[in-house]
């Protein structure tokens, strides 16, 4: 009996020992499992890990270009280096850039900054290769000297829950991004200078190489942006290095400020070398490329800067955007543009009054009056001046050279938050950003004060801009029709509590300013 007793015993022991065992292994199994439950993608330079965020999954701070320092700072991206397997669950750093405590405020917060800042970002709804999902390329704007692809406002979540593929991505501002001096011109004459737009190209060439793998169809791929965004979408529209590297484009308040001549771009140069304690146009390109990255982030003084503009005359951008859209040389490709109803916030934004710009002009305000009746006061006027004047007439012109090769869509978007209502004049510069990509919550200037109407806006605006991506028509189903604009037929949809479509919308102030931009424009000549 004791020696039965002791072999049941024994035989427990090792049933318990293999049920431990069991459980172990099990255990080993489940984290086995866990690991590899992150998304992990194939690219060209190898895998990327990324992370689960709930149906989606989102990759941060994919390198994809070479860093662009040292020997690399005002060259054309490279190819970035292979790996085996990368992380991809942080956002890289900002680009270079002075700090903005107004940026943070409306977008969110900057976080680090480094030269080395070519990455994207890429938020999927799918881990099926084969999905041919859409694919939403987001350009950040900020003037050609400020912003990134990670700030809170520009979160791809929403828009990829409806089964899109949202890409977001870095490129190089300020004089690092672009700039011309006699030093480079001897290393590569004629060579680029809107070295920030060669990045947005690399960033397409990367999407156009490896978004396969994430879901997206490269052959439906919508380029999108605001401000600065809006006219690099225009840009590449016009630049011959990006054809066929996109399908259709949206540009949200473009602006008609005209780019930069070669010479200009060169005087500017000349005038950062000097701020920089260099010797001016004798500075040489080791000299320029041996300044810390940061310095390029505190230079002021007249003349340095060619913000808020491009430069034209390189083989990016071989002429004015304005210019290769009149000729018939910019990309075929359906456009919604459009722009804000109180786009004069940004001139507000850099501290300037829009009222004394009304002042300045002396007998000419009275022209200026006639045009625009509504205006309560001088700072009103300046309003629809500046708005007009710098951003509307130029988004007709834009819509109506383009119709006459492929579809065009007019917007304005002239929504205010319930809460801001009745204190605001209009819809400010980049205002509609957080409605059309879903991030009202994200969004630092709205999340706080977001009401169930903003929402139903927001969903309004997302729906519109989903369709376009989809099928190239903003034709959401259960919302009114959108018809496209042309020369002969000028339509808008106007983004308010509704969406109305409007048939020739302030087309008399912005057809006189038209005519009166182009006698100036032949006065002193581009």
């Amino acid at each position: 009996m004791l020696n039965e007793t002791s072999r049941l015993k024994s035989r427990g022991g090792r049933v318990r020992l293999m049920v431990l065992g069991a459980i172990a292994l099990a255990g080993s199994a489940l984290s086995a499992t866990t690991a590899l439950a992150d998304p992990v993608v194939r690219t060209q330079q190898g895998d990327v890990v990324g992370v689960e965020a709930g149906p989606l999954s989102v990759f941060r701070g994919i390198p994809y270009a070479a860093p662009p320092v040292g020997a690399l700072r005002w060259r054309a991206p490279r190819p970035p280096d292979a790996w085996n397997r990368r992380s991809a669950t942080a956002f890289g750093p900002a680009c270079i850039q002075p700090v903005s405590a107004v940026q943070d405020a409306a977008f969110g917060p900057l976080g680090v900054q480094s030269e080395d800042c070519l990455t994207l970002n890429v938020w999927t709804p799918t881990r099926n290769p084969g999905s041919s999902l859409p694919v939403m390329v987001w350009i950040h704007g900020g003037g050609f000297v400020s912003g990134a692809g990670s700030l809170p406002a520009y979160d791809g979540s929403t828009l990829a829950r409806h089964g899109v593929v949202v890409v977001t991505l870095n490129y190089r501002l300020g004089a690092l991004g672009f700039f011309a001096h006699p030093a480079l011109d001897q290393e590569s004459p004629d060579g680029p200078v809107n070295f920030g737009l060669l990045d947005q190209i690399a960033a397409l060439q990367w999407v156009r190489d490896n978004i396969g793998a994430f879901g997206g169809d490269t052959g439906n791929v919508t380029i999108l942006g605001e401000s600065a965004g809006a006219e690099s979408v225009l840009a590449l529209f016009a630049s011959p290095l990006a054809q066929g590297l996109f399908h259709k484009g949206i540009a949200q308040s473009p602006y008609g400020i005209p780019s930069h001549s070669p010479a200009k771009a060169r005087a500017a140069g000349i005038e950062v070398a000097k701020a920089l304690e260099l010797d001016g146009e004798h500075a040489s390109a080791a000299a320029l490329r041996g300044i810390a990255a940061e310095a390029f982030a505190t230079i002021t003084g007249r003349g340095a800067s060619l913000a808020p503009s491009l430069v034209y005359g390189d083989a990016v951008l071989p002429a004015r955007i304005l210019d290769r859209f009149e000729q018939g040389q910019s990309a075929a490709l359906p456009l919604v543009i459009g722009n804000n109803s109180n786009e004069a916030s940004v001139a507000e934004l850099f501290g300037i009054d829009p009222a004394s710009l009304v002042q300045k002009l002396g007998v000419a305000k009275i022209a200026v009056r006639l045009l625009f009746p509504e205006a309560t006061d001088d700072a009103d006027l300046a309003r629809h001046a500046v708005r007009d004047a710098v951003f509307g007439a130029f988004v007709k012109r834009i819509a109506d050279q383009h119709s006459r090769r492929a579809p065009a869509w007019r917007y304005y978007f002239n929504y205010l938050p319930e809460q801001q209502q009745g204190t605001e004049p209009g819809a400010p510069h980049g205002g509609e950003i957080a409605f059309v990509l879903g991030t009202l919550d994200r969004t630092p200037a709205y999340r706080d004060i977001r009401t169930p109407a903003d929402d139903r806006v927001a969903e309004r605006m997302t729906a519109y801009w989903l369709a376009f991506a989809r099928t190239g028509r903003p034709a959401p189903t259960g919302e009114p029709d959108w018809r496209r604009s042309t020369a002969r037929r000028s339509r808008t949809m106007e983004f308010s509590d509704d969406a109305v479509l409007r048939t020739r919308f302030r087309d008399r102030q912005l057809n006189i300013l038209i005519r009166v931009i182009r006698i100036l424009d032949s006065i002193v000549g581009h």
